[in-house]
C-alpha cells in the first residue's frame, strides 16, 4: 500500500518508516524538520518537506502522488506523528500545544476530507488517561489529562472521531507509553539535543555526556517512592503501526488501543537496570509539574484486535540506545 507518513522524519516516525519499507509498502514523508532530520528518512521514502498546519501543503503531496507521475495510486493510508510531545514544555507553553497539536490535526483532517482519504493511524498518549486509580490503563478508562499535551492529544482523538463519523473515515488510535531505544541497524534512534526522556538520559550519563542523572521526585505513591511507567522499544511500536494499516485496509472497523508492554517499571528500577550494565551517577531532585505516579498499560485490546506482541525487553531498550549514543559519539570525533 501507499501510506503518507507526517512526521516522518522525527524518533518515532522515521522507525514506523523503516517498517512500513521493510514490510514492502510505498512510504511518502511530509515533514517540516523543526524537530526530525532529513538523514533519518530511510532513502527508498519520497521526501516532501512540509507543514501539516498549511492545508496547501498536504494537498499538494496528495495531489503529486496521485498524478500519473506516480502511476495515479493515490495514497491509501495517512499516519501522523508531528506533535509537540515533551510535558513539562506544555505546562509552560500550553498555546503553542495547542496550536501546532490541534490545529494540526485539524488541517490534516481537512485535506483528508477534501481529497476523499479514508484512513488515519495516529499516534496518541498514555497522558490522556491522567492519575488513574491504581495506573493501570484500559482503552475504556475514563480519560482526564493533568497537562496540556495530553488535553490536546485528547482533543485530537476526539476530533477523528467526530470526522470519522461525519465523513465515513476510518481510523486506528495508538495510545503510546514510553519509547525508547534505537533500530537494530544503528542508523536511526533518538539523534536530539534537548533530551527529556530517562532512558536517552540515563545512557548520555553512563557515556560521560552528563555528570549524572537526575530521579524526579522520590515522594510518589509507588513502592519505592519514584514514578512508575510502561517501557516499549520504538521497533516493537513501530511494527504496530504497520498492522493498524493493514487492519484498516482489510476492515471497515476503527481503533482505540494501548501501546506497552504491560509491565510498569519505577524509574530507579530502570536506573538500576542501567546500572547492571553500566556506570550510572544518579540523584535526586524536587518533582516536575504534569507527571502522574504511575501508568503502565493494559494491552488486552491490541493483542486480540492486531495479534500484536512486544518482543523486546527493557535490556534491549537499553543496549540499543546506549550502542546508537555511541555510535554518534564516534561520528563526532
Amino acid at each position: 500500500m501507499k501510506i503518507l507518513v507526517v512526521g516522518g522524519a522525527g524518533y518515532i516516525g522515521s522507525h514506523t518508516v523503516y517498517e512500513l519499507i521493510r514490510a514492502g509498502h510505498e512510504v511518502v514523508v511530509l515533514d517540516n524538520l523543526a524537530t526530525g532530520r532529513r538523514d533519518a528518512v530511510h532513502p527508498d521514502a519520497r521526501f516532501y518537506w512540509g507543514d501539516i498546519r498549511n492545508g496547501r501543503d498536504i494537498t499538494r503531496v496528495f495531489d503529486i502522488e496521485s498524478s500519473a507521475e506516480f502511476k495515479n495510486k493515490p495514497i491509501e493510508v495517512v499516519m501522523h506523528f508531528a506533535a509537540k510531545l515533551i510535558v513539562p514544555e506544555s505546562v509552560s507553553q500550553p498555546l503553542a500545544y495547542y496550536e501546532n497539536n490541534v490545529e494540526g490535526v485539524r488541517t490534516l483532517l481537512e485535506a483528508m476530507v477534501d481529497r476523499d482519504i479514508k484512513r488515519l493511524v495516529f499516534s496518541s498518549t498514555a497522558a490522556v488517561y491522567g492519575e488513574l486509580e491504581g495506573g493501570i490503563c484500559r482503552e475504556d478508562d475514563l480519560t482526564c489529562p493533568i497537562n496540556p499535551y495530553g488535553e490536546t492529544k485528547l482533543a485530537c482523538e476526539k476530533m477523528i472521531q467526530w470526522v470519522s463519523a461525519a465523513h465515513d473515515m476510518q481510523y486506528c488510535i495508538f495510545r503510546y507509553f514510553n519509547v525508547a531505544g534505537a533500530d537494530a541497524s544503528l542508523a536511526i534512534g533518538l539523534d536530539k539535543d534537548n533530551l527529556t526522556h530517562i532512558i536517552p538520559l540515563v545512557m548520555q550519563t553512563a557515556l560521560g555526556l552528563r555528570d549524572k542523572f537526575y530521579i524526579f521526585g522520590s515522594d510518589y505513591d509507588t513502592p519505592d517512592g519514584t514514578c512508575v511507567r510502561d517501557y516499549i522499544h520504538v521497533t516493537d511500536l513501530a511494527q504496530a503501526h504497520v498492522l493498524g494499516a493493514d487492519y484498516l485496509l482489510k476492515t471497515s472497523d476503527s481503533l482505540i488501543a494501548n501501546l506497552g508492554s504491560g509491565d510498569g517499571y519505577s524509574v530507579k528500577q530502570v536506573l538500576d537496570a542501567a546500572q547492571g550494565l553500566f556506570e550510572v551517577p544518579f540523584e535526586y531532585a524536587p518533582r516536575r509539574p504534569g507527571d502522574p505516579a504511575r501508568l503502565i498499560a493494559n494491552t488486552t485490546r491490541v493483542h486480540e484486535m492486531l495479534g500484536w506482541h512486544p518482543q523486546l525487553s527493557l535490556t534491549d531498550i537499553l543496549k540499543s540506545d546506549y550502542d546508537f549514543r555511541r555510535k554518534l559519539m564516534q561520528k563526532e570525533v
